[in-house]
């Protein structure tokens, strides 16, 4: 059963991939026993280094893939079960998603206009009238003009291109976006002039956001709460600022330690953290599972090592 007190839910979500067969088959588990829930105008931030499945949960969860096993709720709803014509209407009407690279998600061939519209032509809109005006509208939210609308991917910038895709993803109106690296492609400058713009469409809509990236202090400013993924599994979920403030897990920590500091002295001479989880952890006695250490704040570990994190942090109220 679902938790009516998120939007979306994910639970023991499993995506396995395949290749070959017989003695040389192979199994990547991409995302593993993967469980989390977004609530309502919530933005859920999910960080952690190239290859952990970050963007595998997303598409998963929008169906591009389809999932190997567990759940997942959308209000409620049943979303990872046979994609029938009716859950693909469901998925598309409420869910959109802004992908990492603004090339190559924007077909070369297409007008902005046709590929900001072609969401609603999807769904059925055949007034030409109508079609052009939400397209200029959602164009206008996003800082673009209406005249942009009958040019071509290739005459616009990289921060202008995904603002083409935030704008094709806004035009339907969804509950949720998937925002999948949307910034890592585009210059430092035009990063925070994304994100802002993410950040004023999610409170003038009303937004529910999943923000997956790996850039921690982007995550830091954009998200409520953020769930930290190593290797296919979640292993700290908690709010912004317990997160980097209470870090519990090595591998967070570890995380945190390699965000740089602005201040090239202190920079030069800081110590990283490296985090190895033969060294970091004994399992031989006892299994690791994901486990309650405060108010929303979860953290993958064994039973004697949440006793360490309390005792050195202090049970938390």
């Amino acid at each position: 059963m679902a938790d009516p007190q998120y939007l979306l839910e994910v639970k023991n979500l499993r995506q396995y991939f395949t290749s070959g067969w017989g003695r040389n088959k192979l199994t990547v588990k991409a995302v593993e026993d993967v469980s989390f829930g977004v609530r309502p105008a919530e933005t859920f931030g999910l960080v952690g280094e190239s290859g952990c499945g970050k963007t595998t949960t997303g598409r998963t969860i929008i169906r591009l893939y389809t999932p190997t096993s567990g759940e997942m709720y959308f209000d409620g709803r049943d979303i990872a079960g046979p994609m029938t014509n009716e859950l693909r209407k469901y998925l598309t009407d409420n869910i959109a998603m802004i992908f990492q690279d603004p090339i190559e998600s924007l077909n070369p061939r297409m007008t902005i206009e046709e590929i900001v519209s072609e969401g609603l032509r999807v769904r059925g809109m055949t007034d030409k009238n109508e079609l052009r005006r939400r397209v200029y509208d959602s164009l206008n939210k996003v800082g673009l003009t209406e005249e942009h609308a009958t040019r071509y991917p290739h005459e616009f910038s990289g921060g202008q291109r995904q603002r083409i895709g935030i704008a094709r993803a806004m035009i339907i109106h969804p509950r949720m976006v998937i925002a999948d690296e949307p910034v890592s492609a585009l210059d430092v400058s035009i990063q925070a002039q994304v994100i802002n713009l993410l950040n004023d469409l999610k409170q003038e809509m009303g937004l529910t956001v999943l923000f997956i990236a790996h850039n921690l202090s982007v995550v830091k400013y954009f998200s409520d709460r953020i769930g930290v993924m190593y290797y296919g599994r979640l292993v700290e979920v908690a709010r912004g600022d317990d997160l980097y403030n209470n870090p519990l897990h090595p591998y967070t920590r570890a995380l945190l330690s390699a965000i740089p500091e602005p201040n090239p002295i202190t920079e030069r001479t800081r110590q990283r953290i490296d985090y190895d989880p033969q060294k970091d952890h004994d399992y031989s006695t006892e299994q690791p599972a994901m486990m309650e250490f405060g108010p929303d704040h979860y953290v993958y570990c064994s039973p004697s090592e949440l006793e360490r994190f309390q005792r050195e942090y202090g049970q938390p109220g």
